[in-house]
């Protein structure tokens, strides 16, 4: 935070993403506390992602991290940036922490034991409360939308666009707040895994358009385009068929 308090030298990396200062002393610092805490389980990191497929692939468990996801956010200092930090066992979440440090949000979920929220010192339990009918209550990012996101919004109809940036717009999902959250662009495995676990331990969803359940430590940590929805979902898989591909 002393980085975000005063102006930002901001890179870019190959895949034309940004890059600061934050994002270095994040990853050093999360990767060697969890090396002291659990010095057997490898740590993937954004900043580390050069880890070849060949020597993960036999990884049963290890922490998935973004050290700053919404770099766009930080940048800009609209406090929607978050660290996130992922247990993965057998190529699914566990374990998941969001911390919205500039907002005082912390969401973490452990499996089998429920979403929480703490909230400048008080903590909540959290559900994905669901589509109740009427107008939809659609999240989608404040920096990456495109057309096809738009092309699935008109065909839903009357519905709520709420801007978010980061994995806050799962914790959304995960806390009631909204209803869907439709991702039709690319993210990779670090962007998700933490919020996966949050929404689906409040009882709601992480798909891909198929309707199969993210999974994680892939040949290629890209995602596919995916869906997060609550419970009861809202619809949308009648929608997005009649979207343009």
């Amino acid at each position: 935070m002393a980085i975000y308090a005063n102006p930002v030298e901001v890179r870019s990396k190959q895949d034309a993403s940004f890059l600061t200062e934050a994002d270095l002393a994040s990853h050093h610092i999360i990767s060697e506390g969890l090396a002291k805490i659990t010095p057997e389980w490898p740590v993937l990191s954004e900043e580390s992602s050069e880890i070849p497929f060949e020597q993960r692939k036999d990884w049963k468990i290890y922490w998935l991290i973004d050290p700053l996801d919404g770099t766009r956010e930080f940048v800009n200092r609209n406090g929607e940036f978050t660290v996130n930090i992922a247990l993965i066992e057998d190529g699914f979440p566990i374990l998941g922490a969001v911390f919205a440090p500039a907002i005082g949000r912390l969401y973490c979920a452990v499996k089998g034991s429920g979403s929480f929220l703490d909230a400048g010192g008080k903590v909540i339990s959290v559900r994905a409360s669901g589509y109740k009918g009427g107008k939809a209550r659609v999240v989608a990012s404040r920096s990456h939308r495109g057309e096809k996101l738009d092309a699935f919004l008109e065909k839903t109809g009357d519905h709520e666009c709420l801007s978010m940036g980061s994995s806050l717009k799962f914790c959304l999902v995960a806390e009631g707040a909204a209803d869907l959250y439709p991702r039709l662009g690319p993210t990779m495995e670090w962007d998700t895994a933490a919020a996966q676990c949050i929404v689906e331990e409040a009882g709601g969803t992480v798909t891909d358009l198929a309707g199969n359940r993210l999974g994680y430590n892939k040949p290629d940590l890209h995602n596919p385009e995916f869906v997060v929805a609550g419970n009861p979902p809202f619809p949308w898989r009648d929608f997005l068929a009649e979207a343009p591909a």
